[in-house]
């Protein structure tokens, strides 16, 4: 939290009172977030994508393996599964944490893994996630003043912390389908992102190795929760060489230095999970099928109709896809963007990735085999596909993200115009990264991009700050 605290060539004491009313802004939005994601329906734990994470962190308890979870080949509830490395260790590890926290959520947590393995009668267990909830929110907040910090750093005005602050929280209030409230990777990616974000920019804009070291470790710690962020290791390589002696007004830091920081601390956080997938799993990487079963999914939507193609712009755009289509229960032209009806893409997809596993054993032998052949055969609907699928991911905040994307744009426009503010460019730029990436190996689902919501608030925050310059000025003259 030190990087959020920062005070840049001011005096500390100046920054007592601000630092109290930060305390309470940040304890304003728990409550809010606590309160929502509590009285959000009380989901057994099997729903939505949670089995995953709660077997791993099962597997840990009764068997001290990180396994692949419910992929593992044998049932963890009967004897001890091999280990894995499918997914990222850092958040069944702190799901793990929960169950020793609290022994009602690890019982919840043992009979909906042994009930989804056939032991149980899954109406005899308790859907309860009560730690996992707040621990949500928590980590929510986390990001939240990350964001806000980083409007005060872009617009050097403690007015902006706050500003930045008020428009992610109701964001993050808008987001659908109660998505904090499961025990998923949202929560965690939202704060761990939201800091590495602040940390990077902070290293460019005051040149300081100590930033450029931190938003290497808190990078590796991200793709331990999500290992395709590592696509962000080469982007910002390659904004510290180009970018990173501009943006600091203090002092032109050695390009190198910060370079080696950055990389060794990446590399010191992820080499100890490398180093154990080597000598445990005989792989050495960070993963393995994560992005080759992506990205067989993926290729499901290139089967996408030039109607659904076109269809798909308005689908997306909160509020007025809601009012034109049936997007709960897919009862029309675009019933295939529904995950849950037949023959969604969804489906498609993940039948044949099925398919493939029972007919092959493991997919990263042939992925690139299939990928080429795809590519050969539809590399233009391939490309074509991936813009209404990024246009649909970017809605992230629901409602609010009609006024944010637009006030997002102006400012980049602005900024890349007149170079005032560049940071906010670099700011934005991993988290753009990252929704080109979805577009092209995940879906249209915006609960992979939620982490936009920073580069939204704070892009909406600098017109806020220019808006109220311009108002001051003409009451002046």
């Amino acid at each position: 939290m030190a990087p959020i605290l920062v005070s840049l060539g001011r005096d500390p004491r100046l920054h007592c009172p601000s630092m109290l009313k930060k305390l309470l802004f940040g304890c304003f939005a728990f409550v809010v977030l606590s309160f929502l994601i509590l009285h959000s329906p009380a989901w057994k734990l099997r729903d939505f994508d949670q089995i995953f994470y709660v077997t791993i962190a099962y597997d840990l308890d009764r068997h001290g393996v990180f396994s692949n979870g419910p992929f593992a080949a044998v049932d963890s509830t009967v004897e001890r599964p091999e280990a894995g490395m499918f997914f990222g260790p850092a958040f069944p590890t702190l799901v793990l944490a929960a169950m020793k926290l609290d022994g009602r959520f690890a019982e919840a947590v043992r009979c909906s893994v042994e009930a989804n393995r056939g032991r149980r009668d899954e109406a005899t267990c308790e859907a309860y996630s009560f730690p996992m909830r707040l621990i949500n929110a928590c980590l929510l907040v986390i990001g939240l003043i990350a964001v806000g910090s980083a409007a005060e750093v872009i617009l050097e005005r403690r007015s902006a912390f706050f500003i930045a602050g008020l428009l992610t929280l109701a964001a993050l209030a808008a987001v659908r389908e109660y998505i904090f409230s499961y025990i998923m990777t949202e929560s965690a990616i939202f704060a761990i992102y939201g800091v590495f974000a602040l940390a990077v920019l902070l290293a460019w804009k005051t040149g300081q190795r100590r930033h450029f070291v931190l938003a290497g470790a808190l990078l590796g710690l991200l793709c331990l929760t999500k290992p395709s962020f590592v696509i962000l290791f080469p982007l910002i390589v390659a904004l510290i060489l180009l970018c990173g002696h501009r943006s600091s007004k203090d002092r032109r830091p050695s390009r190198a230095r910060c370079l080696l920081g950055f990389s060794l601390a990446f590399a010191i956080v992820l080499g100890p999970w490398t180093v154990r997938n080597a000598i445990s799993v005989e792989k050495f990487g960070l993963t393995e099928e994560y992005g080759a079963a992506a990205l067989i999914e993926r290729f499901a939507y290139d089967d996408m109709t030039p109607r659904e193609f076109l269809q798909a712009f308005p689908y997306c755009v909160p509020g007025l896809g809601d009012l034109v289509f049936d997007r709960i229960y897919g009862t029309d032209s675009m019933h295939r963007f529904v995950f849950h009806t037949p023959h969604s893409f969804f489906h498609v997809g993940r039948e044949r990735r099925d398919t493939l596993v029972r007919e092959h054993g493991r997919l990263d032998p042939i992925i690139g085999s299939i990928a080429l052949d795809e590519m050969r055969a539809r590399w233009w609907r391939y490309l074509l596909v991936s813009i209404p699928l990024a246009w649909c991911g970017m809605w992230a905040g629901w409602l609010t993200s009609i006024a944010l994307i637009p006030l997002f744009a102006v400012a980049c426009s602005r900024a890349f115009r007149t170079g005032q503010p560049l940071l906010l460019l670099l700011f934005a730029a991993p988290a753009i990264t990252m929704l080109g990436l979805h577009a092209a190996i995940g879906n249209h689902y915006t609960r992979y991009n939620l982490i936009l919501i920073g580069p939204y608030a704070v892009g909406a925050t600098v017109i806020a700050n220019s808006y109220g310059r311009s108002a001051r000025m003409r009451g002046r003259g």
